[in-house]
């Protein structure tokens, strides 16, 4: 499989541009020229791209606690779900997945949003097409284009990286995790939370939530990951996993300013699995986000943005020949090091 072709670059302006492919944006300049997206309808399309684009799980595909710590509750929804999907049987015989799919993205309009915040008509929806590559376990490639814009974000099992046409190429702080449109069965180290009814199917519901140690390495001096965690739900009947719900909030203060919070929630519904090479695979589903504002320094209260993404699945593939380490070879600039002021995914724009 050969190389990716260079990322022609469409920045917002050419200062950002330049400062981006050579030491990387400081949080003082991304609150000041990046921030503002939200609040500019001209820039949709690049809010979309950075919040539904590539999300990541709020922890590692190889987080493993010990055994005592798992409840057999949640032992036997997990078996539930690898028997149900045929995860079980293929384990240790899939050595890489290849999925090719289309996407449809758009703000939509404000529900119950207060005076001054960005509430407005529903966007222009925004069609696309996304390419994605995995291998067992923990290398990653995925490329989405909509709306002219492509954004390409990998792992090669040590970092986990973005590339965008407006910020470039930047790495996670933290460990390694697994992109959230992989939907894989990460579950094995998540507590059990109960049963709950979605969308008219009785479910269990799992959770997982990224440590206290994680959530610190993905912090700094500027911004503050205050939690991330996502809830699972399991059908009953089938063992199937039918809907994602996650949430994280991040405090961003600079010296001399008061702190502003930031609380994004996205809820993906998953649906219509069919089997592929003897695994049931979901090829389509709906996520709707929510992205919250708040803080003391915010004179119109309470802001809130909202958007929609729906999304199929074309083709699905295993055991594709000639899937080779070269191709989750991270950017040049991700692999320098980079200062302590450069861009992570820990705000809205950069989860």
């Amino acid at each position: 499989m050969s190389r990716l072709a260079p990322l022609s670059e469409e920045p917002i302006n050419e200062d950002d541009s330049a400062n981006c492919s050579k030491k990387g944006l400081s949080w003082k300049n991304w609150l000041k020229t990046h921030l503002s997206l939200v609040f500019n309808k001209k820039s949709d399309l690049k809010i979309l791209l950075s919040v539904l684009g590539c999300p990541l799980f709020p922890v590692s595909a190889l987080s493993e606690p010990p055994i005592n710590e798992v409840s057999s509750s949640a032992q036997y929804i997990i078996q539930h779900f690898t028997a149900a999907t045929g995860c079980r049987k293929s384990e240790g015989t899939v050595k890489n997945i290849f999925v090719t799919g289309k996407v449809t993205m758009a703000m939509v309009d404000e529900l119950g949003a207060t005076v001054g915040s960005v509430a407005g008509p529903a966007g222009v929806a925004q069609k696309g097409c996304f390419v994605m590559w995995q291998m067992v376990p923990n290398k990653w490639l995925i490329e989405l284009v909509v709306g002219g814009h492509k954004v390409i974000a990998g792992s090669d099992g040590n970092v986990a990286w973005r590339r965008t046409p407006w910020l470039g190429a930047h790495a996670a702080k933290g460990g390694v995790r697994p992109l959230r449109r992989a939907l894989q069965a990460i579950f094995s180290s998540a507590q059990y939370m109960g049963e709950k009814r979605i969308s008219s199917t009785d479910c269990f519901v799992l959770k997982l939530s990224a440590d206290q140690v994680d959530l610190a390495d993905r912090s700094d001096s500027t911004a503050e990951m205050i939690k991330h965690v996502i809830f699972g739900y399991f059908s009953q009947r089938s063992g199937l996993l039918v809907f994602l719900e996650d949430s994280y909030l991040t405090r961003i203060q600079s010296p001399g300013t008061y702190p502003t919070y930031w609380e994004t929630t996205m809820a993906t519904k998953i649906e219509d699995y069919r089997l592929v090479e003897g695994v049931m695979v979901a090829h389509s589903g709906q996520s709707n986000v929510i992205i919250t504002r708040f803080g003391d320094n915010l004179k119109a209260g309470l802001s809130v943005t909202r958007m929609e993404e729906t999304w199929t699945i074309d083709d699905v593939a295993f055991n594709v020949p000639g899937l080779s380490l070269d191709c989750f070879i991270p950017p040049k600039e991700v692999q320098k090091d980079f200062p302590d002021e450069n861009l992570d995914w820990r705000s809205p724009l950069h989860r």
